[in-house]
């Protein structure tokens, strides 16, 4: 079976254990929204039996191989109430980063449950089993940066993309960000300007990027504004085997954590 991108893969590799060979099809580090598809991509998943993508808008690049490809197609996502996209160019689109927040992994997990049960019913208890596990998981992660960061007083996460709508909800934060969707237009000067007059306005402590754009937009608000870096949160990819986040949960442990440390929550 086949993911769109990494973070899916091994989403549905930790329901689908020794079970099932899951691919992805962009690899670790790729940026999702505007990647182009290659024959090679397209050879590579043409006998895939399964097809499974994110939704919300986010692989456009996708529906080629949906038209090439004869295998039934899950959406994860759906099921999700949309996080409306309010800003820019892409105001009234649905923000398509749900699996990065706990609460809205857990029905990522179902419909991969769901989706492995049908193609395999002799598993299902099995992939029900590590399913449960997942969500556990996921909750007891959630539970942590929920008492990590009560009582604080940062006003919100500041980001590159505005791909951590559903987190910051989790996580009862606010959010501001450079721009929405990755795109062509990254890190222009009326959003450096913008985020550099928030920062200080609600004397914002650190500032973050994603690990798949350029980081110096941002670096230039911590350094006009003092906030401190503090770093990469990962969200779109996993990184390599021997990299902070090879599989899709310590993307998520990790990302909290570095928000957590970074508000300076106790």
């Amino acid at each position: 079976m086949v993911t769109t991108f990494s973070v899916l893969a091994d989403l549905v590799r930790q329901i689908g254990g020794d079970r099932v060979r899951v691919e992805s099809i962009t690899k670790p580090g790729a940026e999702i929204h505007g990647y182009e598809p290659t024959p090679s991509d397209l050879k590579r998943i043409a006998d895939a039996d399964l097809l499974l993508n994110n939704g919300l808008g986010l692989e456009v690049w996708f529906e080629r191989f949906v038209r090439a490809i004869d295998a039934p197609r899950v959406v994860l996502s759906e099921g999700i109430e949309p996080i409306p996209i309010t800003v820019g160019g892409y105001a009234g689109q649905s923000n398509p980063h749900a699996w990065i927040a706990p609460s809205q992994a857990k029905v990522y997990v179902k419909n991969a449950l769901a989706a492995l049960s049908e193609l395999s019913p002799e598993d299902a208890t099995y992939f029900a089993e590590n399913a449960q596990k997942l969500d556990a998981e996921l909750d007891e992660i959630l539970d942590t940066a929920r008492d990590r960061l009560e009582g604080g007083t940062t006003a919100a996460l500041v980001t590159c993309e505005g791909a951590f709508s559903y987190l910051a909800r989790d996580l009862g934060i606010g959010e501001h960000y450079l721009w929405p969707v990755n795109s062509e237009s990254e890190g222009s000067p009326r959003q450096i300007r913008e985020q550099i007059s928030f920062v200080r306005e609600h004397q914002i402590p650190t500032v973050f990027c994603e690990s798949t754009v350029p980081f110096g937009p941002q670096e230039r608000v911590a350094a006009e504004t003092g906030a401190s870096w503090g770093g990469v949160l990962y969200v779109d990819s996993l990184s390599a085997a021997d990299g902070p986040v090879p599989d899709y949960l310590s993307l998520v442990r990790y990302t909290v954590d570095q928000i957590a440390k970074g508000l300076h929550a106790s």
